[in-house]
């Protein structure tokens, strides 16, 4: 193809009819040479009601997207679901060919774009966008497991997350009924040890609630928030073991990593 903005879209995406219009706008008034769209999310199943919301809460409490989408950034923040390009920067870092074997090649691609000195964007899709990237079990935990350690910065600090993730979802349940069995024994100070505790689960359970509104799901999927995490982090500890096999399996493909 021979257009000026070469566009890459997954073939799980449905787009409104301006999608592609609004994104030329975008990236014409921003001077962009790469621009990348997060789309609504559907979710049907179990599994991807239980995981995919913990998933890009986790995303967005664990990345500062203001500090790695600055110009001066050596970071990137990108997704291949929607991708839209100018032709000279794209065909000057060698267009896809240098990051044809990366397991994330969405981001290698913006990421070289961005050390090259191109203009480099994330930004929400959400009215133009939407998708539906998994189907249960069976497609949702082999697609966590292939990217997980990539988006929290390696081996090393998934290893790290993780048990710290979990630990903090379950303190939103045990700590106020630790609180609370301190309260019917007398204990001094747990009366007020308490309310904060409970203000604390009550926000955080507000948050994951919230979400499931978002996300059109039942809003009762928002209190299994602390399930969500756990299976979450035994994801992450078996993309560390994918990765030091040096053999990532995906849809029929295998890539050394």
């Amino acid at each position: 193809a021979d257009a000026q903005w070469p566009h890459f879209l997954y073939a799980d995406m449905r787009a409104a009819p301006r999608a592609i219009a609004s994104a030329v706008e975008a990236v014409s008034a921003l001077e962009l040479d790469l621009l990348t769209l997060a789309p609504r999310h559907e979710l049907g199943s179990f599994a991807e009601r239980l995981m995919l919301p913990c998933g890009l809460y986790l995303l967005g409490f664990y990345q500062n997207l203001e500090r790695i989408q600055a110009p001066d950034s050596d970071e990137v923040v990108a997704t291949g679901q929607f991708m839209l390009l100018r032709r000279a920067p794209y065909e000057a870092v060698g267009g896809h060919a240098p990051v044809c074997g990366a397991i994330c090649e969405d981001v290698e691609l913006a990421l070289l774009m961005k050390r090259r000195g191109h203009r480099v964007l994330l930004m929400d899709g959400n009215l133009l966008l939407s998708t539906r990237m998994y189907t249960g079990w069976s497609t949702l935990w082999p697609g966590f497991a292939k990217n997980l350690v990539q988006l929290l910065g390696g081996p090393l600090r998934t290893l790290l997350a993780a048990p710290v993730i979990v630990a903090l979802a379950w303190t939103a349940v045990w700590l106020p009924l630790f609180d609370l069995a301190a309260v019917s024994h007398g204990v001094g100070g747990a009366p007020a040890a308490l309310a904060l505790a409970a203000l604390g689960s009550a926000a955080v359970v507000g948050l994951h609630v919230g979400g499931a509104v978002h996300f059109r799901i039942p809003w009762w999927y928002g209190l299994l928030f602390p399930l969500g995490y756990t299976a979450g982090a035994v994801m992450a500890l078996d993309s560390v073991r994918w990765r030091f096999t040096g053999r990532v399996h995906w849809k029929g493909r295998v890539y050394t990593s």
